[in-house]
């Protein structure tokens, strides 16, 4: 008895060390530790629902970005300044300015369409397209990706507000440098067309098609050429970093307060389900302005620096710093915020339609964004 009690002890002590004692006498193969998931893992949603979005948003607000490009031009603010002397206002004050500027934009709206019909709303539409979808998609794929990849690394909860700046940043810098060369042949062939119509004489347009645009830099610039602006541009990623970080903000504000809703039980109110609707649409549109308002000089910096060359092969302005000294000095406050409210007008609308795409596609493809 004592020994078959002695045999039972063992075999008890023997299965707390290994609880498999079997499996490992039968060469059983131990379930390998689960992989981590990569922060890579997924993303595609993200690069698919940034195109889509940014392409629709994109389509609906095109008028609205020929009229940006336009007044943000050295040649429309030339045309602003012989206005302006000639009422006797050299320099007008920021209240002023934005008057005047509003009552231009709206001036420019009626003679656009009237002059040069629907179809002129739409010029450049092609070209900016063909850079819209690139720029969006690597943006919502890169912030995406960043954020569950700058999570994994540091241990800091995807929420966390230094995640979405880091992530926002990297995102910002990585589509800059990707699409400056498209946004800068876009630039040149829309400013080039423009002027020659102005003229009216067709002869005058420096290039015939992209390609040629693209040649023509290549061969009168070299490959830096296709760069110019990309200070600005990186400049320009303080917008869209503090885009993110709003949207991000509103979004956890409006998840914190459908969370203490359905906590508290109450009956729903038609306010609560426009809110639950509209939120983070409206919230984007939000982000968006404030953004835009707070950093806009530096959109008016990268459409000069894309500017063709002056007459005698030399660019009008040297670098950021003096694009900006040269603006200041030529055309005051307004010329630093030439183009906004159409810019406002696009970029409001144009960023609620694309979060809102985003956020539905990413739930269509079951992807936490």
């Amino acid at each position: 008895m004592a020994s078959s009690n002695e045999h039972r002890e063992g075999l008890s002590i023997a299965s707390k060390q290994d609880p498999l004692p079997q499996s490992r006498e039968l060469g059983a193969v131990m379930p390998a530790p689960t992989a981590k998931a990569s922060p890579f893992a997924k993303s595609w949603p993200h690069l698919v629902a940034g195109g889509i979005g940014g392409t629709t948003a994109a389509v609906l607000t095109a008028p609205l970005d020929v009229l940006k490009t336009r007044l943000q031009s050295d040649f429309y603010q030339a045309q602003l300044r012989a206005t302006r002397e000639a009422l006797g206002h050299q320099r007008l004050g920021p209240l002023r300015s934005i008057t005047y500027h509003t009552a231009e934009t709206v001036q420019i709206l009626r003679d656009v369409h009237r002059l040069e019909g629907t179809r002129a709303l739409f010029k450049g539409l092609g070209p900016n397209l063909v850079g819209v979808v690139p720029a969006r998609a690597i943006n919502f794929y890169v912030y995406g990706t960043g954020k569950r990849a700058y999570s994994a690394w540091t241990g800091l909860d995807a929420t966390n507000p230094v995640v979405h700046l880091t992530s926002a940043v990297t995102a910002g810098i990585v589509t800059g440098t990707a699409t400056n060369p498209i946004w800068l042949v876009k630039t040149r062939l829309q400013l080039d067309k423009n002027n020659a119509e102005r003229r009216g004489d067709v002869s005058t347009r420096r290039y015939r098609n992209s390609w040629d645009c693209i040649r023509q830099v290549m061969r009168n610039e070299g490959p830096t050429g296709f760069f110019k602006g990309l200070s600005a541009s990186y400049l320009g990623v303080s917008e869209s970093t503090l885009q993110w970080v709003l949207y991000e903000e509103i979004k956890s504000k409006l998840k914190l307060r459908e969370e203490r809703l359905v906590q508290s039980g109450r009956e729903r109110t038609w306010w609560d389900h426009t809110v639950a609707w509209t939120g983070n649409f409206m919230g984007a549109g939000a982000a968006k302005g404030l953004a835009s308002v707070l950093t806009y000089p530096h959109e008016v910096a990268r459409t000069r620096l894309r500017q063709a060359p002056m007459a005698d092969g030399k660019p009008k302005y040297s670098g950021l710093v003096h694009c900006f000294k040269l603006v200041w000095k030529e055309e005051g406050f307004i010329g630093l915020y030439g183009g906004l409210t159409p810019h406002l007008m696009r970029t409001i609308p144009s960023a609620a339609i694309m979060f809102g795409m985003y956020e539905g596609i990413l739930k269509l493809f079951n992807t936490k964004a």
